[in-house]
């Protein structure tokens, strides 16, 4: 997929691809003071645009809402021919006695036979993370296993 990037001078850059599903271009505009846009337009008109301002926070949580279940997809197809191997994203919550900690903290694979494979943090996929990995609230933890050890290990970064 080709993504357009266009320089906006004093406000930043916008980033955009067209949409072949539904005849739109979607995309952001980043601008200099870190706010983020997201923008839709039609391909013929792409003055006529839909801005809609993102705080950081909300810009994270779409960012995450659209990466881990591509990368999720991605590994299960990548899977689908291990009988009994599962894989599945395990956020890692404000509450969650993990955020802010490392995950060999969490013992996660003794304890399930179970492997973070991934973390994705704000839309970005973080592969192989090793136990020296500092969780953040918001996390998603994209985890292999059976699934008796994705239940268990679904337990663990909630409730410890």
């Amino acid at each position: 997929m080709n993504v357009e990037v266009t320089p906006l001078p004093g406000i930043g850059v916008r980033k955009e691809f067209s949409s072949a599903s539904s005849r739109r271009r979607v995309g952001v505009i980043d601008h200099k003071d870190g706010t983020l846009d997201l923008i839709v337009s039609k391909p013929d008109n792409p003055d006529a645009t839909e801005q809609i301002p993102l705080s950081a926070q909300e810009a994270s949580t779409l960012a995450n809402l659209l990466g881990a279940p591509q990368l999720v997809a991605q590994l299960q197809q990548e899977h689908r021919d291990l009988d009994g191997i599962t894989t599945r994203q395990l956020p890692i919550r404000t509450g969650s006695p993990y955020a802010g900690r490392m995950l060999g903290e969490t013992q996660l694979r003794t304890r399930t036979k179970a492997s973070i494979v991934a973390v994705v943090r704000a839309g970005q996929a973080l592969p192989s993370p090793g136990p020296e990995f500092l969780f953040t609230a918001g996390d998603v933890a994209i985890v292999v296993g059976t699934a008796e050890g994705l239940t268990a290990a679904a337990v663990i970064l909630t409730d410890g």
